[in-house]
């Protein structure tokens, strides 16, 4: 749910939070016990920390991240890393018994974002959110004690959704990194061209590729939401707030008739907290809740 350099986060944790108070991830932390949301701040360092060297680190990245990642395996085998943002997630380790795999998996999609900068059809980018979105809602509901493979196959959805989401309010900013997350198979069905990416303004092609897209996200963001309703306590608080953020960008991707490229599409936090509370007091069902229809 972080879909989306900070190699020092103990010295630059003003500009961590910053990127924190910008995405989904944070929506709901200022509602949970200090506890938990002192695990959840350092899963999305760590997170971000990965996501940063992927994008933004000078040099060789690859050699960033696998250096990253031998510094976070120690964890795991029982030494202390030498990475400030990592030390900092040992205890949330410890304490919920994470694995490492969803962490190798976040490392993973960014070492694959080095070597992989189209993808040909919308299966192909679901297979990379398996390795970029998945992991993070996997940590969560660990952190919460709360996973099963039913909410397992829920939070994947949900997570895929947020993550394509963001990609859509990004296309611009990723076609400048030199990545364009639109599947190929689309921007042919709808007769896009990529260079249309570097406009301004969306052509009419493109804003009608860009509605395609992003309904077709919201519906996968709906069809997981029934994951609010299979928890309880705290961590249906937390995931409402995630599940909230992404219908809040879904609508403000709406409202921009598919012209991602004009502006950025920021959510609304009111139309987020009203979201929130529908989702506490009646979170939707899962076709099998409503008898297979």
């Amino acid at each position: 749910m972080i879909n989306m350099c900070a190699m020092h986060f103990a010295s630059e944790s003003d500009s961590m939070h910053a990127k924190e108070s910008a995405e989904n991830f944070p929506v709901a932390l200022r509602l949970l016990p200090a506890g938990i949301r002192n695990d959840l701040h350092a899963l999305y360092s760590v997170a971000r920390t990965i996501d940063d060297l992927g994008d933004e680190a000078p040099g060789n990245r690859v050699a960033a991240l696998t250096e990253f990642r031998d510094d976070m395996r120690l964890i795991w085998a029982g030494e202390t890393p030498f990475n400030p943002v990592l030390r900092a997630l040992v205890p949330t380790v410890r304490a919920h018994n994470l694995h490492p795999e969803p962490f190798e998996r976040l490392v993973e999609a960014n070492l694959v974002d080095q070597r992989v900068t189209r993808y040909g059809t919308y299966e192909d980018l679901i297979g990379y959110c398996h390795f970029s979105a998945d992991p993070i809602g996997h940590l969560v509901l660990a952190v919460f004690d709360a996973a099963s493979p039913a909410r397992i196959e829920l939070s994947d959805r949900v997570c895929r959704a947020l993550q394509l989401l963001e990609h859509w309010q990004d296309v611009a900013e990723d076609r400048a990194a030199g990545r364009v997350y639109l599947p190929l198979e689309d921007l042919e069905r709808f007769d896009v061209a990529e260079s249309e990416l570097d406009r301004p303004f969306a052509s009419a092609a493109l804003r009608q590729l860009m509605r395609f897209e992003i309904e077709r996200a919201a519906a996968l963001l709906e069809s997981g939401a029934a994951l609010v309703g299979h928890l309880r306590g705290w961590a249906r608080v937390a995931v409402a707030g995630y599940v909230a953020g992404g219908r809040a960008t879904a609508h403000a991707l709406r409202r921009s008739n598919g012209d991602v490229l004009a502006a950025k599409t920021s959510p609304s936090r009111g139309r987020t907290a009203a979201s929130a509370a529908r989702l506490l007091i009646a979170p939707p069902r899962s076709k099998s809740e409503r008898g297979g229809v």
